[in-house]
Parts: C-alpha cells; sequence; structure tokens
C-alpha cells in the first residue's frame, strides 16, 4: 500500500494508539484489542523493551487489520531499523531531519514532533507527512486553532494530553487525528489484561471523532 493510502488511513482513523508500557508481553493482544473497537492505527513506541519484535509480531498476527508504526524514534538508524522491521509509519518526539529523509527514501509515513511555529512549518516542509505537537497539553486547543491560520496547509496531530474530555476540542481546533497514550493505552487495564477494557476505551475515542466528524 502506498504512503498516501497509508496517510489516508491514518486520517479517515483519526487516532493514533501511543502503546507504551514496561513489558512487552501483552503488547500485541492490546493491539488487537484496540483494534477490536476501531483504532486500527498504533505506534509502538522505542521504549518498550524488544519493541521492534513487538511490530514484528504484531504484523504476523494482525496483517493489515492494523496501521502498524514505530514511535519515539530519535535518529535514522534507529527509524531505518524500525522501518525493516515492518513499521509502516515513523513518530518523534522532536524533529529530525534525517529522520524524515530516511521515510521519505523508502516512502514511508512520517510524523516528527514540533512544539514552535518555527518547529511546524520546519517539519512540514522538510516532508513531514503529519506533524505531531508535542506536548499539546502545554498549549491546548487553542494553540491549534492560532496555528491554523497562517499555515492551514498543515496536518497537526496533538500528542500529550489528549483524553475524552479534550479530543474533540483537539478536533475543533484544527487537528486532524489525535495521538493518545496513556489514556486509551490504560497501564492498569494493560497490566490487568483487561483487553475487554481497552477494546470499550477505542470504541469510546473513535465515537468521539465520528461525532465530530458528523457535526
Amino acid at each position: 500500500m502506498s504512503r498516501e493510502k497509508h496517510l489516508q488511513r491514518v486520517l479517515d482513523c483519526g487516532v493514533v494508539a501511543v502503546v507504551r508500557f514496561a513489558d512487552p508481553g501483552p503488547l500485541v493482544h492490546v493491539v488487537e484489542a484496540l483494534a477490536a473497537g476501531g483504532v486500527t492505527v498504533a505506534e509502538v513506541t522505542l521504549t518498550v523493551p524488544n519493541a521492534l519484535d513487538v511490530i514484528r509480531a504484531a504484523k504476523a498476527r494482525l496483517g493489515d487489520r492494523v496501521l502498524l508504526g514505530a514511535g519515539t524514534v530519535l535518529d535514522p538508524e534507529t527509524a531505518r531499523a524500525a522501518l525493516l522491521a515492518g513499521a509502516e509509519f515513523v513518530v518523534a518526539p522532536n524533529l529530525n531531519l534525517d529522520v524524515i529523509r530516511v521515510c521519505r527514501r523508502y516512502d514511508k509515513l512520517v510524523m516528527p514532533g514540533a512544539f514552535t511555529p518555527t518547529e511546524v512549518l520546519a517539519a512540514w516542509e522538510a516532508g513531514a507527512d503529519v506533524v505531531k505537537v508535542f506536548p499539546a497539553d502545554v498549549v491546548g486547543p487553542a494553540f491549534f486553532k492560532a496555528l491554523r491560520g497562517p499555515l492551514p496547509q498543515v496536518k497537526l496531530m496533538p500528542t500529550g494530553g489528549v483524553d475524552l474530555s479534550t479530543a474533540g476540542e483537539f478536533l475543533r481546533a484544527g487537528a486532524v487525528c489525535l495521538g493518545v497514550g496513556g489514556q486509551l493505552v490504560d497501564p492498569k487495564l494493560v497490566a490487568a489484561g483487561d483487553f475487554a477494557g481497552l477494546t470499550r476505551l477505542a470504541e469510546q475515542y473513535v465515537d468521539v471523532v465520528r461525532r465530530h466528524r458528523a457535526g
């Protein structure tokens, strides 16, 4: 599938699950549970031990049911390793132009992090498909609304501080999708093996996106 189709899949879903947990053991089941609830785009952060093995195992189990990416990718060497492991997109908390170049070379989605208007525009001009604004809770939805004025062409994704109470606000302010971590991939549910609970949470976030788009 092409990078453009993968991007459309991210936009259609509207939620990118940030999968982070100290124990990699249950994470394939976590991704599966999220997909059952409609969140079919997930990044496994490279702070997870053996994260690339998790990506490989999840792809083997779920195939095209989920668009899998790698998160917390800080340098081009790690980006290439993640792509070779099967990641279809790369997400970072920071802006590293070499990471963008590697993803472009392999025709893969890239969502670098930025915080200021200068960083947002630099990421976009360098070839970002979506710019991740992180940490979004520091600036809030008003920042997204303000950026949309001079930079309406830039696709923005808030990460950090996105929960069920703020998700709709970020979407109304102009976010094209939401990066959601612990408020969706709840560590307590993961630790308890409550995959049904994760599915219910995923359904709630998908419903927020659906209601926003329905007006």
